[in-house]
């Protein structure tokens, strides 16, 4: 025979103790005639609930390592940067000084136009139908991936078809 089981006629309030304070475990207590009574809260448990507990334990975890560890190479700065001041509308653009093109630090020419050698590929003497062809299997190339990029938009947005056409 099993044990008669006994619920809570009241929701029972349970109190979650700060954190680091040290935990006491309840004594069980038994029944008047020596028989142990089963108390099960009155909301039903799921899968989901434990998956949401291990959720929460890990992100706690993670904040925790990671409030406590510093990035390699970062210090803290002594003083918070200075507060933002936004430029004056009515300024005037600093002047403008005439002559100030950047310069090659060599002073070198750049290197001039060589011939293609012998026997390799020169784009210039493509026919007018090989250039043809070279331009519709690169159109046709590129076409497809903005295609595919729209539609991956269109997706990302929730709207799959396109009704401007």
């Amino acid at each position: 025979m099993q044990a008669p089981v006994q619920r809570a006629a009241a929701p029972v309030q349970r109190r979650r103790t700060p954190l680091g304070a040290p935990i006491t475990p309840v004594e069980p207590s038994a029944a008047a005639d020596g028989e142990l009574t089963v108390q099960r809260s009155p909301f039903r448990r799921s899968h989901h609930s434990a998956v949401g507990a291990l959720a929460a334990s890990a992100a706690a975890t993670v904040a925790d390592t990671l409030g406590r560890v510093e990035p390699r190479g970062t210090e803290r700065p002594e003083d918070p940067p200075p507060a933002y001041s936004p430029a004056a509308v009515d300024a005037a653009p600093p002047p403008y000084t005439v002559g100030s093109t950047p310069v090659a630090s060599d002073d070198e020419a750049p290197p001039a136009y060589t011939r293609v050698p012998e026997g390799s590929f020169d784009p210039k003497g493509l026919s007018d139908f090989q250039v043809d062809e070279l331009v519709h299997r690169m159109v046709g190339r590129i076409t497809r991936l903005i295609r595919t990029e729209l539609r991956m938009d269109r997706e990302r947005i929730g709207r799959l078809r396109d009704d401007h056409r």
